[in-house]
């Protein structure tokens, strides 16, 4: 559709007076939308003042637009009440200690107003109201006339398409929107669960923008194209369709026309006053399509429709929407969905993806989880509720990153089908709104490639009713991806098995855990492994400190078993207990806060690597492969202690260079269970004469076993065992052991360096209590990797340089183990800084890396040059048996 630019008419707004020690207020008094005219024109709302319904005594007065808003706070256009007022500095920083808890709960257990201003040039035109996003419900009111209560719009995926052509005039209009209190134990809405502390508004306010629509007497709504792909990949057949409503209280005949896919089509169409018809035009044959396919399987076209409708002569709406050639498939292999994009079958490799805790959208910020998500190598992002807008999937579609949306656990959503579950039963009007949610994400996500599948439960799969009123919503909005009844092991009338199984953990377990395939309650790689992981992500002492006071830190480190804020509210979840028992227990105790968070990088590297190469050996087996694994969780929604690959200030750790190791497409892997190593080729081509090399050494730089092996590995997930490492007699406790492999040139093409016991981690599989066997198994016997403290000093060399193109600077730097014995430089983490501060976000090649005497590695970063603030960068350089370097990097 047509977006007009915005003209800026300031509304009179007073700033908020400051709160001690708060942030300087950033908020802008919002602009009055000048509606655009002309046919299928749009614009989203510029913004909002705010402002308690405790204070505003009269609700018909404040959409009239002589209201007065002294004292109201100008807020962004998608923004929460709680967002609203940090906007205006009301608060110091929330993700810093427990800033949070000064905010007063009970300043939002009443409605909020959310008021702007439009100027309207001619009322000609109809005009329209275009929105979802709410939460938890709303009275929308227009120049002191309520247009719709909060019954009506109710739930945070309802889309609502308003008619206000009867109450907006010329000049000066108001609109106004009454927003209630969110509970998502009551309401159909969004809820933080034990991921993260929640806000103290539980996210009031709308969260996705609000359209100002234009038309003549016939809107175009829903437009849309169906695909179908033939095997051969060879023609596609498309199918456009499109919503024709006559919203005029007389007969008309339009024409719809326009192109699809660039092929001309048209349509005569006779409307009632008052009616809609949904028109499906003849079918577009498409020779030679250019298909859609995942990032890394080929390219991301996107091709256009674009539909007019015309009433005598003359243009009343347009639509276009952009729409991707691609089929996708789920069928149930062994116990787990096997998904294929255009017949090619694929390892889902993904995390849970979370929105910011206080639910601001932010394009840049998204943009780099998603360019998180490649660098890592993984393919896919589950989004468990809080569904982003358009503007996500968009980003998705562009890049090439699967999504996997669907509705949340543990609220509302499951009140009904849940067994002990904190969400209300449903009402019969809850039936309604559910289903009407279905509707909304159904003809918003249809268009988009990147969408997979959809989770119609999540922990628990829906009742019948449920079941069958979602499948039907789905079915009417030509929704035609593979639905998932739950991310669980759960079984439903018409969808039958899930094909999903979530058995935690979400608390510590050993690396070889995951290598487990002969317990079916278990987390290990076999199915699709919905969500899960290791619990406890610690974030690097840059992070730490930027989030956490001096006596939090010193808490964390010294009394895991307490409780710390920054983890969860959730009491199974709010400690750190049975993470640092173990990490006391393989790494042995530690001294400082600085040796406890190095132990913890090492710690996540060598746990959640397991997680990922896990599954990458297992997909290919013929008896229960793994097929899919989301990570529990990408990326956290705030400043926490878990459940993330990476922090909230994008800084990187252990887990996230774990996952990318993990993930190389040629890649050599040693196994936990067995002791092979395996070699795993992602890439769409056998590969041949490669040589896999195994080397065993002793923490003093004795080679205690090497062999080389000449393999071939078949391509898309094939895998090859290169070398089974034996029983080594005189190894050290801990040791180390280094893999290699070369290609027929003799160049390295991956390279993998583990650290290792000879008292081995054993899982407790005998264990059993109702109570935490969902979230963990406990261990018999841990590894002790406490002689690593004792590895002895190496030196290395590092020199760096930068250059810049465009606005993008690419940071080079060579290091080199110069010791003149056999130690290695052991887990060498190197990070980009200006000022002693990291420079974020950025992407590495490579990165925690190990060194044996005279080797050398050059790592490569990328990042934004403007992160540098004016400064120059640096390169500093952490090895846990080299201290600390910072070098230039001119």
């Amino acid at each position: 559709m047509t977006t007009t630019a915005l003209v800026a008419a300031v509304c009179g707004a007073a700033v908020l007076p400051q709160a001690s020690g708060a942030p300087a207020a950033t908020a802008a008094a919002p602009t009055a939308l000048s509606v655009p005219s002309g046919a299928g024109a749009e614009a989203a709302l510029p913004g909002y003042l705010i402002q308690s319904s405790a204070k505003v005594g009269d609700d018909s007065s404040v959409s009239k637009p002589d209201f007065s808003t002294s004292g109201w706070y100008p807020v962004s256009p998608r923004s929460t009440v709680f967002a609203g007022l940090l906007e205006n500095g009301k608060y110091q920083d929330p993700f810093y200690s427990t800033n949070m808890k000064a905010a007063n709960p009970a300043d939002f257990t009443v409605p909020w107003w959310y008021r702007t201003q439009l100027n309207v040039d001619s009322t000609a035109q109809r005009t329209y109201l275009d929105f979802s996003g709410v939460l938890s419900r709303a009275d929308v009111w227009v120049n002191g006339t309520k247009i719709a209560d909060s019954k009506q719009v109710a739930g945070s995926y309802t889309r609502h398409d308003l008619d206000i052509t009867s109450v907006v005039k010329p000049g000066a209009n108001a609109v106004a929107l009454k927003i209630y209190p969110n509970d998502p134990n009551r309401d159909l809405t969004m809820g933080w669960i034990d991921w993260a502390q929640t806000p103290p508004d539980k996210n009031m306010g709308i969260v996705r923008d609000v359209l100002v629509r234009r038309s003549g007497p016939v809107a175009l709504r829903g437009a849309h194209v169906n695909t179908k792909l033939a095997s051969d990949l060879k023609h596609a057949d498309l199918t456009a369709e499109v919503d024709v409503r006559n919203d005029s209280d007389a007969p008309v005949t339009t024409t719809v026309s326009g192109t699809v896919a660039g092929v001309a089509i048209s349509q005569n169409v006779s409307l009632a006053a008052k009616e809609k018809k949904n028109v499906s035009f003849p079918v577009v044959g498409l020779d030679n399509p250019n298909v859609w396919w995942p990032a890394g399987m080929g390219g991301q076209h996107r091709y256009d429709l674009k539909l007019t409708a015309d009433v005598n002569g003359s243009a009343s709406d347009d639509a276009s929407e952009k729409f991707g050639v691609r089929e996708v498939k789920a069928p149930i292999r062994g116990e787990g969905r096997q998904y294929s994009i255009n017949g090619k079958q694929l390892l889902i490799l993904g995390g849970g993806y979370s929105p910011d805790l206080f639910m601001r959208w932010d394009p840049a910020q998204a943009r780099t989880r998603l360019s998180y998500v490649l660098n890592m190598g993984m393919n896919t992002v589950r989004l468990e509720g809080h569904i982003e807008g358009d503007d996500f999937f968009d980003m998705a579609d562009e890049m090439g990153i699967l999504t996997m949306p669907g509705w949340e656990c543990c609220d509302k959503w499951e009140g009904e089908s849940g067994t002990g579950e904190q969400g209300e039963k449903w009402k019969p009007e809850d039936y309604v709104t559910a289903k009407l949610s279905m509707t909304g994400e159904a003809e918003r996500l249809r268009n988009h490639p990147s969408v997979i599948s959809f989770h119609i439960g999540s922990d628990f799969a829906p009742t019948a009713r449920q079941e069958k009123d979602y499948l039907d919503a789905i079915k009417a909005a030509d929704f035609d991806v593979p639905i998932m009844n739950a991310a669980k092991t759960q079984t439903t009338p018409i969808l039958g098995k899930s094909g999903m199984k979530m058995n935690g953990p979400y608390e510590y377990v050993p690396p070889v855990y995951w290598y487990d395939k002969s317990h079916s309650d278990s987390g290990g790689a076999w199915g699709f492994n919905s969500e899960t992981s290791a619990g406890v992500n610690i974030p690097t002492l840059d992070t730490l400190k930027r989030m956490m006071s001096a006596s939090e830190l010193e808490a964390m480190w010294k009394n895991p078993a307490g409780t710390h804020y920054h983890r969860s509210e959730s009491a199974v979840f709010n400690n750190l207990k049975i993470y640092g028992t173990a990490l006391d227990k393989r790494y042995g105790k530690s001294s400082s806060l600085e040796e406890w968070v190095r132990k913890s990088q090492l710690s996540q590297y060598e746990n959640v690597r397991a997680e990922y190469e896990s599954h990458a050996r297992n997909y290919t087996d013929s008896s229960n492969p793994s097929t899919g694994l989301i990570y529990w969780m990408l990326n956290s929604p705030w400043t926490s202690l878990h459940w993330q690959l990476f922090d909230r200030y994008m800084d990187q750790g252990g887990a996230y260079f774990g996952v990318k190791k993990a993930n190389e497409p040629l890649h050599i892997q040693y196994s936990y269970d067995n002791n092979s190593v395996v070699v795993i080729n992602k890439t769409p081509s056998t590969a041949s004469g490669l040589k896999a090399s195994a080397k065993v050494y002793n923490l003093d730089g004795t080679e205690k076993f090497s062999k080389t092996a000449t393999v071939s590995v078949p391509a898309n997930g094939g895998k090859s065992t290169a070398v089974t490492i034996p029983s080594i007699s005189g190894l050290s406790g801990a040791y180390l052991v280094k893999l290699t492999l070369t290609d027929s040139s003799g160049k390295e093409v991956s390279r993998n360096v583990y650290w290792l016991s000879t008292k081995a981690d054993k899982v407790d599989w005998n264990y059993t209590n109702d109570d935490t066997d969902w979230y963990y198994k406990p261990q018999s016997a841990f590894a002790d990797m406490s002689t690593l403290n004792s590895l002895k000093p190496t030196t290395v060399s590092a020199t760096a340089t930068s250059t810049t193109s465009g606005d993008k600077t690419t940071t080079k730097v060579t290091l080199k183990n110069t010791g003149t014995g056999k130690i290695p430089a052991f887990y060498l983490d190197a990070k980009v800084v200006s000022g002693g501060v990291p420079v974020l976000p950025v992407e590495w090649n490579d990165n925690a890396v190990s060194l044996w005497p005279g080797e050398q590695i050059t790592l490569t970063a990328t990042y934004n040059t403007a992160d540098l603030k004016g400064g120059s960068p640096s390169v500093r350089v952490i090895g846990q048996n080299t201290g600390t370097q910072t070098v230039p990097a001119k």
